[in-house]
């Protein structure tokens, strides 16, 4: 299997890193890619989701990626969905962890809330870049509670402003079930980030969520357990 794995907001390729090597022992072709505009120095201003959409989808095709398995991470779902329809037989699989499942013409900031929604409309409108920047106490209290503050830091540390027009955007069209191919929803256990109810995303997909140890930022701090679920969910 060639899994292409996609980021979350405010993170790049690296956070997957550590599911990625071992799938790619276990034999599997493994590719953590970073969205346009996440890496440091990146102008942001211009970007729009449709960029992620078709930096996903040309890397599969540059790479001339077959039987792939599409993995994604919090926002990451959201190109992940745009994505899949264009790949045709190349798609093999979706897998989301601890992902947000869009609906068609909903946006990530509309599916935060209008509380939440309208304070990060108003961090993109002052912001010179057009971007969406996260503080220390929403890694803390959000996205990797209860782990060592040494740990949170540095994962801190390796965020970047995620452009606005990828939260502002939504896809148009959003319809799982004509993909026809497997799905997969692993959960992680005390994640505290997500947008909805995480039975309610896996029930987007068809499926029921699969439990994983950690917080939102299981890629990361319990990455054996995330790849062998991820594993088991193209063997069976």
């Amino acid at each position: 299997m060639d899994f292409v794995f996609v980021p979350g907001a405010w993170h790049g390729g690296w956070a997957w890193h550590p599911v990625a090597r071992r799938l790619a022992s276990a034999g599997h072709r493994a590719v953590a890619l970073t969205m346009p505009g996440m890496s440091v120095g990146d102008d942001q201003r211009e970007l729009r989701l449709a960029d992620a959409v078709a930096h996903l989808f040309a890397e599969i095709e540059r790479r001339d990626l077959t039987e792939v398995v599409l993995v994604g991470h919090s926002w990451g779902g959201i190109p992940i969905a745009g994505a899949a329809r264009r790949l045709g037989a190349r798609l093999h699989a979706i897998a989301m962890v601890s992902a947000f499942v869009p609906r068609s013409g909903e946006s990530m900031i509309e599916a935060l809330g209008a509380e939440v929604g309208g304070y990060l409309r108003t961090q993109i409108e002052s912001s010179p870049n057009h971007s969406i920047s996260l503080n220390f106490d929403a890694v803390r209290e959000s996205l990797m509670q209860d782990e060592p503050e040494a740990l949170q830091r540095l994962l801190y540390e390796l965020l970047v402003p995620q452009p606005g027009g990828y939260m502002l955007d939504a896809l148009d069209v959003v319809d799982f079930a004509e993909l026809d191919v497997p799905m997969t929803y692993l959960l992680a256990e005390h994640d505290r980030a997500l947008a909805a109810p995480g039975a309610e995303l896996a029930a987007r997909l068809g499926t029921e969520p699969v439990l994983v140890p950690g917080t939102h930022e299981a890629i990361i701090t319990h990455a054996d357990e995330v790849a062998k679920a991820l594993q088991a969910s193209v063997e069976t």
